[in-house]
């Protein structure tokens, strides 16, 4: 079968849908290691724990919320750990699980930082953009999410906004 070769249309839109996939992650850890001293995973881990019940997860259901594998997010948490925004502890109903709960010194970091990566992501994704170019956005995503996050890992996320 032939390759279904991109025009070019449809080779620009992909080469600058690339450009902004490759640039925009390391915009948002950039600010967020000058203003915080974290990074954009240790970021999204913390925020990830705030948005819970009692500020806890399972490890595995923090893994599939942040898309990591659970030797990374294990690594990453650890560091937490030593930063003391983040404990570890067996889970009350299944001792061979572990959970991660977000402490008071790491509710105040997510919260101290926030500011300053809402500004990044306005400044770098939303303020160039127009309200209608918002809501394309938001359909473009809608429309791309179901070919890239098919098990829905990543749906409590997004569908939580509908």
């Amino acid at each position: 079968m032939e390759p279904r070769w991109l025009d070019a249309d449809e080779r620009a839109a992909w080469l600058r849908l690339i450009a902004v996939v490759e640039l925009l992650p390391s915009a948002l850890d950039a600010q967020l290691r000058r203003d915080s001293q974290l990074t954009h995973f240790d970021y999204y881990v913390l925020a990830m724990l705030s948005e819970s019940p009692e500020r806890t997860l399972r490890m595995t259901a923090l893994a599939a919320r942040t898309n990591a594998t659970l030797p990374r997010l294990s690594h990453v948490v650890r560091r937490l750990e030593d930063r003391g925004l983040v404990e570890r502890f067996p889970c009350p109903q299944d001792g061979r699980a572990t959970n991660a709960r977000l402490t008071t010194a790491g509710w105040e970091a997510v919260v101290a930082a926030a500011p300053g990566h809402v500004e990044a992501v306005r400044r770098h994704v939303l303020d160039p953009l127009t309200p209608a170019q918002v809501r394309q956005l938001r359909e473009i995503c809608d429309a791309l999410l179901p070919t890239l996050d098919t098990d829905r890992a990543l749906a409590p996320l997004y569908e939580a906004t509908s």
